[in-house]
């Protein structure tokens, strides 16, 4: 599992770096990053996913949606922390 962490993390700085570029040519689209390379663009997340895990497993590939600024982007973290208001 720490691969594919490493990896999508990989790609997620791909996208950072080549933002503003990506953005000029997919903008408001879906982009799949596979090994720091667009491997397709499509209008909607959900047909991004399913379309490219026909041909490649889930948590090797990257979804994003292009779009200029900090506010297309978000990171998520999956942790077994629980929080109590007690």
């Amino acid at each position: 599992m720490a691969k594919e962490s490493s990896s999508l993390e990989k790609e997620f700085q791909f996208y950072l770096k080549n933002q503003s570029e990506l953005t000029k040519q997919y903008n408001g689209k879906y982009i799949v990053i596979k090994d720091c390379k667009i491997i397709g663009t499509y209008d909607s997340e959900v047909e991004a996913v399913l379309k490219t895990s026909v041909n490649h497993e889930l948590g090797t590939f990257l979804v994003q949606k292009c779009e200029p600024g900090k506010e297309s982007y978000t990171q998520t973290y999956h942790s077994r922390v629980a929080f109590s208001n007690c």
